[in-house]
């Protein structure tokens, strides 16, 4: 018999089913707000600021097209709270019952007096956004995964938070990047599982469906190939504190159009598009044949079939992004690439690229594994 528990428990990989909504840009464009919104709070992917170094704060994005979230409970009896599982930061925290900012007021709020088993830290936490800011103070408590009860596990507990976060659909953020990321010293979740022996294998993969809300998936302890066609290819990371890795280059109808001598990207579920400096996102954006319209790089919808694919080289293989993946429609805008500038060196491979890839993100080897999506 314990041969047989034992291959059961080999088995066993933790799944948090992700629901897939309707993203802050969808509500607001349905609402005829979209352009107000997007004055106020322009996008910024302010992850990489260096004051993201500094022990007490954390860049953190308000991108409004996030879409996928899964709910974990925290607390003894367990209060439920929906979360993005972001690979592009750290922490965890929620929304407190001692916040009282708009963004609080219409999402789940944790009290901590309802739950015996949470403890103060006595430490105060601030997050830095593109528009603002998250401040609050943490604490101790169980927090239940996928089914893992992670005890000890420290969060943040959110005083204010900024006024973008109201359109955000999840309540917080559950951070699955290293721990030289986390504000404030705080230990990551996934650190917890690790250290408290609650994974049989110490990864955790990523499983995001291209339309239908439901069958996005995270997996804790190790792979699910229901997910995936072929072979992973494993990708050695080239920086432990972002899920971070080398691209040589990138190029459409095998010309290179973009990170030419290559550069460095972060696999990140945390960010809806590709996100690139700006005279490479320019360039791609030109070579798939958009134009520059109210910010967006926009294609007419009738010829997404006679467009190029994209081609992420990486490692030594190629990592196609045909049109139907990186083309978003829009009932009121049309359509528009999921190509993104920012003020940064470093680029984001983001929720496009991860719909397309099955995503690995293993900790044991500190290794990214990418494989073609089911």
């Amino acid at each position: 018999h314990t041969q047989l528990f034992s291959l059961c428990y080999f088995v066993l990989l933790h799944r948090v089913p992700l629901i897939k909504g309707k993203s802050a840009r969808e509500s607001l464009e349905e609402q005829g707000l979209w352009d107000e919104y997007r004055g106020k709070f322009p996008f910024n992917p302010t992850r990489f600021d260096d004051q993201s170094l500094s022990v007490s704060s954390e860049q953190m994005t308000n991108d409004a097209d996030l879409a996928y979230f899964g709910v974990i409970s925290i607390g003894t009896p367990p209060q439920s709270f929906t979360v993005i599982f972001d690979t592009g930061s750290s922490n965890l925290w929620i929304p407190s019952i001692y916040c009282s900012s708009a963004a609080c007021a219409n999402h789940n709020r944790f009290n901590p007096g309802l739950s015996s088993t949470f403890k103060n830290a006595g430490k105060s936490l601030s997050i830095q956004y593109g528009t603002g800011s998250m401040t609050g103070f943490e604490g101790f408590d169980t927090v239940v995964v996928g089914g893992i009860p992670v005890k000890n596990q420290i969060f943040g507990l959110s005083q204010s938070e900024a006024p973008f976060m109201a359109h955000m659909k999840a309540d917080g953020i559950l951070g699955l990047a290293y721990p030289r990321l986390a504000a404030s010293q705080a230990t990551p979740v996934f650190d917890n599982m690790m250290t408290q022996h609650l994974v049989n294998q110490d990864m955790f993969s990523v499983y995001l469906t291209r339309n239908s809300e439901v069958g996005s998936m995270v997996t804790f302890g190790g792979v699910d190939p229901n997910h995936y066609y072929g072979q992973i290819a494993w990708i050695p990371l080239s920086s432990q504190m972002y899920w971070q890795i080398t691209v040589d280059s990138v190029t459409v109808n095998g010309q290179i159009v973009a990170c030419n001598g290559g550069c460095q990207a972060i696999v990140d579920t945390g960010t809806s598009n590709i996100v690139g400096p700006q005279a490479d996102i320019s360039s791609m954006a030109r070579a798939v044949g958009a134009y520059s319209a109210n910010g967006d790089n926009v294609v007419n919808c009738n010829s997404i079939n006679n467009m190029p694919a994209m081609v992420f080289h990486i490692h030594g293989q190629a990592f196609t992004l045909p049109a139907s993946t990186y083309v978003r429609q829009s009932t009121y805008y049309g359509c528009r690439t999921g190509l993104q500038s920012s003020n940064s060196d470093l680029w984001i491979l983001g929720d496009i690229f991860i719909r397309q890839y099955y995503s690995i993100f293993s900790r044991a080897q500190n290794m990214v594994g990418l494989a073609l999506a089911r």
